[in-house]
């Protein structure tokens, strides 16, 4: 007997509960632990929320806080790709892809769909709402580092080169205004450890 639509979206629910598991580089604030893809996400979305003024352009909040909801559940199935690690883009976009079928393929028809598509436009990045996604995305791990004294950066050794590279791109394409302040905690952050060495 097929499954209700309610059947499967609870199992859509059950099934995403696994986020909390995955466990990624970045601290929390007060350094108590590593923060998990569950909490990464819904902060995500309360910066979407209390940012979004800062877009490069206007945005539909409602639907970037979705696609911060949902960008990261794929890695129930493939893990967290840190930005340091250096892994293949191609092998990782690959295998994120196969996730978000699998999972949002649990969900009734047309809701999986539906999420499916605002997924693909968040990995995209060429609508408004999808760059400024992206660059919150970029901007949270950015200040978790700054205010953790480096971070993942240390862990990494991670240069300002490394740093300017790999987020002011993207942070500066949705967000150009939080990229302003991002400069400046950057250069101090890694100005400050220059003189402690």
């Amino acid at each position: 007997m097929p499954l209700t639509a309610l059947e499967q979206q609870l199992n859509f629910l059950r099934e995403i509960d696994r986020l909390k598991t995955v466990t990624r580089q970045s601290p929390l604030l007060d350094q108590s632990r590593k923060e998990n893809s569950a909490e990464h996400s819904w902060h995500l979305a309360m910066y979407a929320l209390l940012l979004n003024e800062y877009a490069c352009a206007a945005v539909n909040t409602n639907r970037v806080m979705q696609m911060l909801l949902l960008h990261d559940i794929v890695e129930i199935d493939v893990g967290d790709f840190p930005i340091h690690a250096g892994l293949s883009g191609e092998l990782q976009a690959k295998q994120e892809a196969e996730a978000a079928v699998r999972l949002f393929g649990l969900l009734p028809p047309q809701q999986g769909n539906e999420l499916l598509a605002l997924w693909q436009e968040f990995e995209r990045a060429e609508s408004e709402d999808a760059k400024f996604a992206k660059a919150l995305d970029r901007f949270q791990p950015l200040l978790i580092n700054v205010f953790t004294g480096g971070g993942t950066w240390a862990e990494n050794n991670v240069s300002l080169e490394q740093v300017v590279s790999r987020y002011g791109p993207v942070i500066k394409r949705g967000a150009p205004q939080l990229w302003a302040v991002c400069e400046q905690w950057v250069v101090r952050h890694f100005a400050g450890q220059t003189t402690k060495s």
